[in-house]
């Protein structure tokens, strides 16, 4: 909302404030004033000259040599190059030594003639093309309206202003119009507005427009009737009016109900007379039924948009905009001023339902006062007949009813005091509250408030409270601590998602949130079950983001694709979210949200500058991050090969977790990786996030001050043996005395059969009571040793 200071004045006495302290009082009451705009921060020593004569340049046939009378004793010679330029005009004229937007003006010579001075056109001004005229938008700005050279252009074009931009919260559209404005503010300088008085000169004969509500979405139709007008341009004052508040100014009739709309709050809507008819009917649109509105775009409508019409074709959309074929043009002589009650919740839908935002919807979506309703429509009929010259007729065609009735707050002093942290007496919020034009009755301790209309956003104690603080001051609120302050946890839940993040950022992982939509293609890559079914979005944005994601991959994959082709190789990420589930077909329950921890690495895992050295990323790095992660979170996992269709068959392997697969890990399979993204090599891991939240409470056992002793074994067996499947009878083989077993080499090769591969363990066995022999070493190692040559037909290797 724009709130020009010189139309605030009308209502509220703010000589004494600039623009910026007016702003920061607002702003400390509670509404955001997001900036300040001096309209003439830029412009001074601009008056109006009247052109006396004109000549063609002597040596410029696009120049022109004018006198102007500028107020002074001698007319001074301007050169002008605008091609609307004439003797007799009464115009703007920058004089010398006067500023412009980026412009000095100075006595200068063109083309061998002095110009002293220079006459300006409203862009030169500073104003938007879209507020000037069209005969005036490639020419110089010619006044209509009487003046007199050397007045002040500035005071004439209401530039000496500052404009106001609130940021309001949709809970205070009672400042969406100039008495809502002068009200708030005359509660915050403790004053009393001071509003037009409204009085309509009617004619004898009455209107015989007719107003029938075949529907609830209306629930009050007011009109008026204005013969014998006449179309044309408004005056300065009122234009001057709209371009302060953003608005183009189109004609005397338009302008009007614009103007009253920004005053009011109350949107208004003017009909041609002769193209509407004498019977108005507000009904639901039909099925298929179609429509032009004011902007030339056929719309087509449903029956959950209110429409008003002739009695058979539509003319306007409710609350939102009119039509073409009723439109106000230069040949209007008779019109029908509208002025209703929209339910909010049908405008909000008919607006949003056809994409088509106004002013009008804009403030019926927010809900308007109903005292206003009629107020606003005699407002406009007294204006119109006093600047358009029309006649209006007697009597207000109207239909339905408005809820006039003030809502009571029953509250009481010490629920607002103990809200507020404060001790303030009961006068004191009484005195607060009245200045806001609330009506207050103080019993002891009991607070009665009766909210006008205007103020729909007050209905509770609490709102009370609030309007107490910000009118008091929010500043002179006194700062305490809670009596009973409670200390501060993390539920369980966070902090295993906060270790998780410390743990993979301590390996070298950096954090990324990805989208949660994704191609149909992508939403189902890296996802083994066959049971799922693909969520798409009814109007997605585009179809590269259609589809809730089955996995945190592809979208890990992205991130590393925009990386790289930005030359950054080394990547290393992960992240933490969410994958949408769907197995039913029907899709008429929602997915199952799923928390996943991923990760992606390219290029190399470590790499030592001052050493030379470097360490690629491999198929062991990846599983290594895993595995470090899950011992840090005492989670016991193990690993089975894997054939995944989106992974590479060699380098793939299930996690599970209680021999349940919780998910996989391993390389990106070189075909999509290479062809879909253009990445090289790609490893990944992905798993379920919450079935790392061990279950088991950790134990903390001294350690041993014995020594212990290492073993290693290398065994020859068939490909088809996983090293968790060795490990496991090693571990059983050996006994007690056996603390650790460690996977330190994995070789297939010339030296080993083509089916064969081989596995190097070291074993390290441990007493905690005493220290070892070597024969009770030896005696364990050789149990190992035999049950390995007996579940696998090992070998050993030398």
């Amino acid at each position: 909302m724009l709130v020009s200071k010189q139309w605030l004045q009308e209502f509220v006495d703010v000589r004494h404030k600039t623009g910026q302290e007016l702003a920061d009082l607002i702003t400390k009451s509670g509404i955001e004033v997001e900036g300040v705009e001096v309209r003439d921060a830029d412009l001074n020593n601009i008056v109006v000259g009247r052109v006396l004569t004109k000549e063609k340049h002597p040596e410029a046939d696009k120049l022109n040599v004018t006198t102007v009378d500028i107020g002074q004793e001698e007319p001074v010679q301007i050169v002008c190059g605008a091609p609307n330029v004439d003797a007799g005009q009464d115009v703007i004229v920058a004089r010398v030594g006067a500023r412009l937007p980026g412009i000095k003006i100075k006595r200068a010579k063109l083309r061998g003639v002095v110009s002293e001075g220079m006459i300006c056109s409203l862009e030169e001004l500073g104003f938007e093309k879209k507020y000037i005229r069209e005969d005036e938008q490639d020419g110089i700005h010619t006044f209509r309206e009487p003046v007199t050279p050397g007045q002040d252009v500035l005071e004439l074009l209401g530039l000496h202003d500052e404009v106001l931009e609130l940021g309001l919260t949709p809970n205070r559209s009672d400042c969406l119009s100039m008495y809502g404005v002068a009200h708030e503010v005359a509660g915050i300088l403790n004053t009393t507005p001071v509003f037009p008085s409204v009085e309509v000169p009617e004619a004898a004969s009455s209107t015989a427009v007719t107003v029938q509500l075949d529907s609830e979405a209306c629930t009050f139709y007011a009109a008026r009737e204005i013969r014998d007008i006449t179309i044309g341009e408004s005056p300065l004052w009122l234009k001057n009016r709209l371009i302060a508040n953003g608005i183009r100014p189109i004609n005397n009739v338009v302008d009007i109900t614009n103007f009253v709309l920004l005053e009011t709050g109350q949107p208004l809507h003017a009909f041609d007379a002769n193209k509407l008819g004498q019977q108005i009917v507000v009904r639901q649109a039909k099925a298929g039924e179609t429509f032009q509105t004011l902007d030339e775009v056929e719309r087509t409508l449903d029956p959950s948009m209110l429409v008003i019409t002739d009695g058979e074709r539509p003319v306007a959309l409710a609350g939102v905009m009119g039509g073409a074929n009723t439109e106000v043009d230069s040949a209007t002589t008779s019109i029908v001023l509208e002025s209703a009650y929209f339910a909010p919740t049908s405008v909000r839908k008919t607006s949003r339902v056809l994409g088509l935002r106004s002013d009008s919807s804009s403030r019926f979506e927010k809900g308007v006062d109903p005292r206003r309703v009629v107020l606003a429509l005699d407002r406009a009929a007294m204006l119109i007949a006093e600047l358009a010259g029309g006649t209006v007729l007697s009597g207000t065609a109207e239909a339905g009813t408005l809820q006039l009735e003030d809502h009571l707050i029953e509250g009481s002093v010490s629920y607002i005091n103990h809200r507020l942290g404060m001790e303030i007496e009961g006068t004191v919020m009484k005195d607060l509250l009245e200045r806001l034009g609330l009506e207050v009755e103080l019993s002891a301790d009991a607070l009665t408030v009766s909210v006008p209309t205007r103020r729909q956003d007050l209905m509770i104690p609490a709102d009370l409270a609030e309007e107490v603080a910000r009118l008091y001051g929010y500043d002179a609120l006194t700062s305490s601590l809670p009596r009973e302050a409670s200390r501060g946890f993390l539920p369980k839940r966070n902090q295993h998602r906060r270790k998780m993040r410390q743990l993979l950022q301590g390996a070298g992982l950096s954090q990324a949130i990805t989208y949660s939509l994704t191609s149909e293609q992508r939403a189902m890559q890296f996802n083994e079950q066959q049971d799922l079914h693909p969520v798409k979005l009814a109007m997605p944005i585009s179809e590269a983001r259609s589809t809730l994601r089955t996995s945190l991959i592809p979208g890990l994959l992205e991130v590393a694709q925009h990386n790289v082709a930005r030359q950054h190789a080394d990547l290393a990420y992960y992240e933490l979210g969410s994958v949408y589930l769907q197995r039913d077909a029907s899709l008429e329950t929602l997915p199952l949200e799923q928390e996943m921890l991923a990760g992606i690495m390219v290029g190399l895992a470590e790499q030592h500058r001052v050493h030379g050295t470097h360490v690629k990323t491999d198929f062991f790095v990846i599983k290594g991050i895993v595995e470090t992660l899950a011992e840090a979170l005492d989670v016991p996992l193990t690993y089975e090969a894997a054939a995944m269709q989106s992974m590479h068959p060699g380098r793939t392997a299930r996690i599970l977790l209680d021999g349940e697969a919780i998910g996989f890990v391993g390389q990106v399979h070189p075909g999509l990786s290479k062809e879909e993204y253009g990445l090289k090599e790609v490893y990944v891991f992905e798993l379920d996030a919450m079935a790392l939240h061990s279950k088991v409470a950790r134990v903390y056992q001294e350690i041993s001050r014995f020594p212990s002793m290492t073993r290693d074994v290398a065994i020859v067996l068939d490909r088809s043996v996983s090293a968790s499947e060795v490990e496991a009878v090693i571990m059983q083989a050996a006994g007690p005395l056996l603390k650790q077993v460690e996977l330190f080499d994995v070789y297939t090769g010339d030296n080993v059969g083509a089916d064969q591969k081989s596995f190097a363990f070291s074993l390290r066995y441990q007493n905690k009571e005493r220290t070892l022999v070597d024969e009770e070493v030896t005696t364990a190692h050789q149990q190992v040793i035999e049950a390995l040559q007996s579940s696998f037909k090992a070998e050993l290797r030398s």
